[in-house]
């Protein structure tokens, strides 16, 4: 079953949390003494990680990339002399904003010279800057705050003190990990792969393989031929590349969680669906296709690629909702993510125009195109209706509008099932469904099967409107709390006893009956009063996995005792849009931004405090809020996580024995 699900939901694996990355490290020196009236230089060091590079602060280029700058905090007792000077960058050409720049790898450092007025002399800042490499083709902005202490004509300074800390835990990270990715890249190519074998399948793409290779057969080499497939490849790859910017690591949140991107991925596999259903058809302006066309008639490798271009505009209105499924999926936080998506989407594309051009023989065994072209089309149109319902979901869950819950959205997925099977029993036709073969009642082993399948897949499917788990689609489904009537999963357990009334308890809730809290400070106060570890759960409305580790892992028996009975537990929802009293807003210290929502509160504290921003992610803390042990990621291993719960409860009683 999980394997057909896999294929099934081909579209909705969005990644649950980017990386962290730094590769730049700066550390500030000067003189330990000086006078007042005395000219002193500080001195700004980057190391740099390996095949990175950082933006030096003295080129000329318009819009070009982000110069490396130091913010000096004024201060009556010095005063700034002449400007930064960047030493001995190196010179380079940058290809993608198309001017020369000076950078430094390795090790980088400037200087800025000052003159001191008074004592005690306070010299604080923040650098802004922004490193790249190649290898990826990632750039990463950042910032670091900056200060010096230099002791003034013989008089002890005082030192330089940090700025009093945003609101939070001040949690002891040296127990935390490197951030860990959330869903397997290589199962997203996977997944695209799939779906550019799928797009072979269509109405307007299967037809033109034979066409295809009738024109290589008659005037084309094998090598044009591999070029063709080549250069098809590439231009779906250049989509991803000209997306990418798109679906970076700063727009991750604002696409997985916010009311109108969802709503527009909503709507667009809807659009996409009743598309592909036959209720009208998305195509590109013919003039566009026929330019490119007429190009291609020129012969050579150029006519060649005009060929391919060919391909993809006619096949446009078949592969683009599919395309546009992959890209969507994609907006996760990975620069890289949707060029690889579409690259493995291609190679599925191109590879049997390839393969056939070299081996025309084949053709003989291709099966012809007819009616069963447009029953893929269709399958997939309702397919595309019932991935649309998970967007509208993460809406409605981030907001609590209340429009779709999980009872709703499988009775909506029942009824979708049942109507590919009954379709796939010629019960019906749609549009598309013309000639010989929507006229012959037979129906062939193949749709039958597929058939059955489907059934099968309802029949999965309606226990879950009383309640069941459905544990296979657990981060599919909005979650148990919305159920209307839950009546096979309610729990007889007796619910963990906690300290005072859970904030925001009529709005976040915490699965399989258990009590606790939904606010850090509330939560480790019980904590400190029952003698118990807090077991922080950094989740998300739109977290996929944390829905996976709930159904899969929380709900197993050892686990769910331990949670229940050992721990004073706190689901930190990251991507809640409820906004606070405006006494509650603070600025973080990681991006200068006011935080006024839960959601960005609970995504700062993640991030300041644990240096990591994937979901989920779970941290077992001490009365002093120092981490037990090395925090848990994404793992359906529910022994693993008992282990997790056991060494976190073990290492609590060595700290507090009392």
């Amino acid at each position: 079953m999980r394997v057909f699900l896999s294929v099934l939901f081909l579209c909705t694996s969005i990644l649950s949390g980017a990386q962290i990355l730094k590769p730049a490290k700066w550390s500030y020196s000067s003189v330990t003494e000086a006078n007042v009236g005395d000219e002193v230089e500080l001195i700004f060091k980057a190391t740099i990680d390996m095949d990175w590079y950082l933006y030096s602060s003295e080129f000329n280029c318009e819009d070009g990339p982000i110069k490396t700058t130091f913010n000096f905090v004024p201060h009556a007792s010095y005063q700034l002399v002449g400007n930064v000077v960047a030493i001995n960058p190196t010179d380079k050409y940058d290809g993608i904003f198309e001017c020369d720049v000076k950078i430094f790898k390795e090790k980088g450092e400037f200087r800025q010279k000052i003159k001191i007025l008074a004592s005690p002399l306070k010299i604080t800042g923040e650098s802004d800057y922004q490193v790249c490499t190649e290898i990826t083709g990632q750039c990463i902005s950042g910032a670091d705050d900056f200060s010096f202490n230099i002791k003034v004509s013989g008089t002890a300074s005082e030192q330089i003190k940090n700025d009093e800390a945003p609101n939070g835990p001040q949690l002891d990270s040296t127990l935390v990990p490197d951030n860990p990715q959330g869903k397997s890249l290589w199962g997203f190519l996977v997944i695209s792969f799939l779906a550019g074998l799928a797009a072979l399948l269509t109405p307007c793409v299967f037809p033109m393989i034979p066409m295809t290779v009738s024109f290589f057969t008659g005037r084309g080499t094998k090598f044009q031929a591999l070029m063709y497939g080549l250069f098809i490849i590439l231009i779906y790859t250049l989509i991803g590349a000209a997306l990418a910017p798109l679906m970076g690591p700063e727009t991750a949140n604002h696409l997985s969680t916010e009311w109108i991107p969802n709503l527009i991925f909503f709507s667009v596999f809807i659009v996409f669906g009743l598309s592909f259903l036959g209720l009208f058809e998305i195509t590109l302006p013919g003039t566009l296709i026929n330019k490119v066309d007429q190009q291609a008639e020129k012969g050579g490798l150029l006519g060649v690629f005009f060929m391919a271009f060919t391909l993809v505009l006619v096949s446009f209105s078949c592969t683009g909702p599919i395309v546009g499924s992959i890209l969507v999926s994609s907006a996760g936080g990975e620069f890289l993510k949707p060029i690889l998506g579409m690259f493995a989407f291609a190679a599925a594309f191109a590879i049997p125009f390839t393969l056939f051009a070299f081996f025309p023989g084949w053709l003989k065994s291709l099966p012809k195109s007819g009616g069963w072209l447009n029953t893929v089309k269709v399958v997939l149109g309702f397919v595309e209706i019932a991935l649309a319902f998970k967007f509208l979901s993460i809406a409605d869950q981030a907001f609590h509008w209340g429009i779709l819950d999980r009872d709703i959205n499988i009775a909506i997925w029942i009824v979708i099932a049942v109507l590919i099977g009954v379709y796939l029993m010629k019960g019906f036709r749609m549009p598309g469904d013309t000639g010989k073969d929507a006229d012959d009642k037979t129906v062939s082993v193949f749709r039958v099967s597929l058939a059955m399948v489907m059934f099968v897949f309802a029949v999965y499917l309606v226990p879950g409107m009383w309640g069941a788990p459905l544990k296979a689609l657990a981060g599919y489904l909005p979650p148990m709390y919305t159920h209307d009537f839950n009546v096979l999963s309610a729990t007889t357990e007796k619910p963990a006893t906690i300290c005072d009334e859970p904030r925001y308890a009529d709005f976040l809730h915490l699965p399989h009956g258990l009590s606790g809290y939904f606010d850090y400070d509330q939560a480790i106060a019980c904590a400190r009063q029952q003698n118990k570890p807090l077991f922080i759960d950094f989740t998300g409305h739109g977290c996929t996995n944390c829905r996976e580790m709930e159904a899969n892992v929380w709900s197993d028996p050892q686990v769910l005792q331990r949670l229940r009975d050992d721990f004073v537990v706190v689901a930190l929802y990251v991507d809640d849009k409820t906004e606070l009293p405006e006494s509650e807003w603070y600025t973080s210290s990681y991006d200068n931004k006011v935080k006024k929502t839960i959601g960005k509160q609970n995504a700062d504290l993640q991030i300041t405090r644990l240096n990591n921003n994937a979901q989920p992610f779970y941290v077992l803390v001490g009365k002093d809020e120092r981490v037990l042990v090395s925090p848990y990621g994404y793992n359906l291993n529910a022994e693993k996580f008992a282990a997790f719960l056991d060494e976190g409860k073990k290492k609590f009683k060595e700290l507090y024995p009392g």
